[in-house]
């Protein structure tokens, strides 16, 4: 897989260790296993997988080579490069300013934008409107474009089935970047539609067997379906894709109930002209951190930590995995642990932070799982590791460590 050139600071001393041995001992990422690092009075089990994946490094080699490439020009992107703080308070700090905020609110006017500066397409992609209006003042829109490669692939997947004449059902957050863009780029070739979760597919289950009608439907998924989307037509023939940072899991059982709900409605004998068995579009690293973190849950542990951007998707999937199991905390990074005994962790369902009085047990061994999203620096985790050891006085550090 190709190098990329990233900055140096993103890099950390133990994760660059542990994952350098894992990438020798398991070059095929076949085992899913964790890594265990003892210090004396607290273990860290880390997770197989996690940071920087390959789109989300391409994206912030790109982004550097347009700060180096063009100091006496104005540098835009289109909304924050990946959903992570320190990387987006990175390129701020770099000069490179925001168009639009992750709700596609506009930051800076379109007639404050020229045919001069630079403009970075960010990791998520962009909509056909967006890339329109770039063109349109002139904009290269080619030369910084970090879209990366596995949404483009979705992309590509939902052209297919629309030349099949095929409806494109898009299992994703209608609200997220990368799900805006595609939803963009496959109403162009085809009906499409977003769903959320199962509950709402069942939604489309209850019209195809014909418990509500397509007002009901339509009602439903308001903002959610392309222009003069028919219910009762382009309902008949579909195929599944998804935003490539949701849970594996979720998108398979919302193309097998959509399945069933073919089959119960056409039979067996005709189910491949209503129903496209498409193979699950989600990105490799989103697959392996899922897979990595499942492997977690034969771990015993105290508690779990997830680092990473509150507003990060991948990242959030992870929590989910692991808070049914151990006591979680969403951290941004180290400054969310404000002590032993403090900690400010992000809760995924009330979409707010949370102040814990009661963090690190007070006991003589403490065990810790640790991992992050695709879009965290492994010096995010790298910092909370050593802060923690540092709370915990462990008796050994790093230098100690034969790993």
């Amino acid at each position: 897989m190709k190098k990329f050139d990233i900055p140096e600071h993103y890099n950390s001393p133990i994760i660059g260790k542990v994952k350098a041995k894992r990438k020798l001992e398991d070059p095929r990422k076949q085992d899913f296993s964790p890594t265990s690092i003892d210090f004396g009075n607290v273990t860290f089990i880390i997770s197989r997988h996690f940071g920087f994946c390959y789109g989300v490094e391409n994206a912030i080699e790109k982004s550097y080579k347009a700060i180096n490439e063009n100091p006496d020009k104005k540098i835009y992107l289109l909304s924050q490069m990946i959903h992570n703080p320190t990387v987006n308070h990175d390129l701020l700090e770099q000069g490179v300013q925001f168009i639009q905020d992750t709700e596609g609110n506009q930051l800076i006017a379109w007639d404050d934008v020229h045919s001069e500066d630079i403009v970075i397409i960010p990791a998520f992609g962009t909509t056909v409107e967006t890339q329109k209006i770039l063109e349109d003042k002139g904009i290269d829109v080619q030369s910084y474009n970090t879209t990366c490669p596995f949404v483009e692939k979705v992309w590509n997947r939902s052209t297919k089935l629309g030349s099949d004449d095929h409806t494109i059902i898009i299992h994703g957050k209608h609200k997220h970047e990368e799900t805006k863009a595609t939803f963009s780029h496959s109403k162009e070739t085809a009906p499409s539609l977003i769903v959320k979760d199962l509950k709402e597919t069942k939604i489309l289950g209850d019209f195809i067997a014909g418990k509500i009608s397509s007002e009901d439907l339509l009602a439903a998924f308001d903002g959610k379906v392309s222009a003069n989307f028919n219910p009762d037509i382009h309902l008949d023939r579909i195929g599944v894709v998804n935003q490539t940072t949701m849970l594996a899991m979720e998108t398979q059982e919302i193309a097998d109930y959509l399945k069933n709900c073919m089959l119960a409605k056409y039979g067996e004998a005709d189910l491949k002209a209503h129903f496209a068995d498409t193979r699950d579009t989600l990105c490799y690293a989103t697959n392996d951190n899922q897979s990595a973190t499942l492997a977690l849950l034969d771990q015993k542990a105290d508690l779990a930590i997830v680092v990473g951007g509150y507003n990060s998707s991948n990242t959030s999937h992870l929590v989910e995995l692991l808070e049914d199991q151990f006591t979680t905390y969403f951290i941004k990074d180290q400054s969310e642990i404000k002590g032993e005994n403090e900690i400010h962790t992000f809760d995924i369902h009330q979409k707010n932070i949370i102040e814990h009085s009661t963090f690190l047990p007070h006991k003589d061994h403490t065990t810790i799982i640790i991992t992050s999203g695709a879009s965290c620096p492994d010096v995010s985790i790298d910092e909370v590791i050593q802060k923690i050891l540092g709370l915990k006085k462990a008796p050994k550090s790093m230098s100690d460590i034969d790993l």
